[in-house]
């Protein structure tokens, strides 16, 4: 997947065949017709075909995969931001008065549907291709990685979703939702368990960057960890562990700039290319940096995500907080101290953002830094969670304590941090709780702060149940407009309501 110019030029080609199927689902009138057999003949079609599949994770544009609105904006840890009135249909999602005109839902669900719609052309057109059996088979993996990955977020933002399997025509796209859980078993738990079979652990050059094995599987623990069906979560996760293929880097920042891309922790990671057109890069370093830097500083860190990081007797914090926010009076980018006048809380994220000296500031909505979807803490600490939830508690402080060691030791090793070298004393303790829900309480923390800005939290909170949204939500950060019976999921949008009469 890192051969950016091949997956644009898919997409460009794939265009015109996904007239036959349903890309912007159910919104787009037929333009006219390309008949798949012209196009898929050759295995270099196949891989052009499967290319054009994981262009729906990337963030070219802020604004058509805004999955950062739901994970970020929509939880406690992050407001809107930007300039008074600049996007306001964020600002709805930020105070749950949304409605289902709302622009990043109808983004959203064309933007994963498209990305299922690619799925779907290469299942159905690349077992047809004469070529290598081998070859043939990864793609047809990734395929059904992508599709379950698409379909997993589909069912955690918008609920009750509707199923579409082979490519339709536009007629054909009159459907009804499927419930969430039955999509869970019938679509996404059996695609992830075909990928795994087929993937391979790993890939050299180019290919960098696919689906792998070892993603399938840590997908399909995250699967079964939102139905809380703990043991079979407790397999995947364990499965990945067990086959040492990734392991936590040294320095937790390393995840997160352009020269550590596909790491050791890395998983599945969504890649970037920065110095490119228009439209290929990372877009959201420019929409979180502060305008100083030709930012629209969006996604603004609240206080409290902020007073969520521990710290010593002596004031030091959690290494993780500089990391991931930056705040007054503190290193920034390009030799600046960060001014809390740049946002509208006092803070920005800092990951995504890069230097001047790797994008320049008239190329600076095109980042290099990768996303990095699933790493290995996700792992562990998917891990630590089944294992708790299955009354295995103390196994659970091992790989929960892995996740604070690596973060409090970031000390020993990174140069910039002051007394690098030596840990501070008290800081980042290992975990010795050993009833269950002291346990759960911690796991929920250090998923908070690893993970900060990572686009995970509003899900977590939403799968935690309504006592801890509410309390998350409405107790901390005074959201009296947040329903968890109503708000746990997002509405359809309504142009696809307009479109599909099937839908209920």
């Amino acid at each position: 997947m890192n051969n950016r110019s091949l997956i644009y030029f898919s997409v460009m080609v794939l265009g015109a065949v996904t007239a036959v199927g349903c890309s912007k689902f159910l919104d787009k009138q037929q333009q006219g017709v390309y008949n798949t057999t012209d196009f898929y003949t050759s295995p270099d079609a196949a891989i052009q075909a499967i290319n054009a599949a994981y262009v729906q994770l990337t963030f070219a544009s802020a604004t058509s995969n805004p999955l950062w609105v739901f994970g970020d904006v929509a939880s406690d840890d992050a407001v809107k931001g930007g300039q008074a009135g600049d996007n306001p249909d964020i600002g709805t999602i930020d105070d749950f008065t949304y409605n289902p005109s709302n622009a990043n839902l109808s983004a959203e669900w064309g933007n994963f549907y498209e990305g299922i719609t690619n799925c779907n052309l290469v299942l159905a057109n690349v077992p047809s291709i004469n070529m290598d059996t081998a070859l043939r088979s990864r793609i047809l993996g990734e395929a059904k990685f992508l599709r379950a990955w698409y379909y997993f977020m589909l069912v955690n933002i918008f609920g009750d979703v509707p199923v579409v399997l082979t490519p339709l025509l536009p007629a054909q796209l009159q459907i009804a939702q499927t419930p969430a859980q039955q999509i869970y078993g019938s679509v996404i738990e059996p695609d992830l368990l075909a990928a795994i079979n087929v993937l391979p652990v790993n890939y050299t050059g180019n290919d960098v960057g696919r689906a792998t094995s070892g993603a399938a599987s840590a997908l399909l623990s995250k699967v079964y960890l939102y139905q809380q069906k703990w043991d079979s979560s407790l397999i995947y996760s364990q499965k990945v562990i067990d086959g040492a293929q990734y392991a936590l880097m040294k320095i937790y920042s390393q995840n997160f700039d352009a020269d550590h891309k596909n790491n050791q922790e890395s998983i599945f990671e969504v890649q970037m290319l920065s110095n490119q057109a228009i439209g290929v890069g990372n877009a959201l370093n420019q929409w979180f940096a502060p305008q100083a830097d030709n930012g629209y500083f969006f996604n603004c860190p609240t206080q409290n995500f902020v007073n969520e990081f521990e710290k010593t007797g002596a004031g030091v914090y959690d290494p993780r907080l500089d990391y991931t926010v930056g705040r007054d009076s503190m290193p920034w980018y390009n030799g600046e101290i960060f001014l809390a006048s740049w946002s509208p809380t006092g803070y920005l994220t800092k990951k995504y953002q890069q230097p001047f000296s790797e994008v320049p500031i008239n190329l600076k909505g095109t980042g290099s830094c990768d996303y990095l979807a699933i790493r290995y803490a996700d792992l562990l600490l998917f891990n630590a969670e089944a294992l708790n939830e299955l009354g295995q508690t103390t196994a659970a402080l091992v790989p929960l304590n892995q996740v604070r060691k690596r973060a409090r030791e970031s000390y020993l090793y990174d140069s910039t941090q002051a007394g690098v070298g030596l840990i501070p004393p008290g800081l980042l303790p290992d975990v010795t709780a050993i009833d269950q829900g002291s346990v759960r309480t911690a796991i929920q923390h250090e998923r908070r702060v690893e993970f900060g800005f990572e686009f995970h939290r509003f899900f977590d909170i939403i799968r935690w149940g309504s006592i801890y949204a509410n309390n998350a939500l409405i107790v901390n950060s005074g959201l009296a407009t947040f329903n968890y019976a109503t708000d746990k999921t997002f509405p359809i949008p309504q142009s696809e309501r307009d479109a599909d009469k099937g839908l209920h």
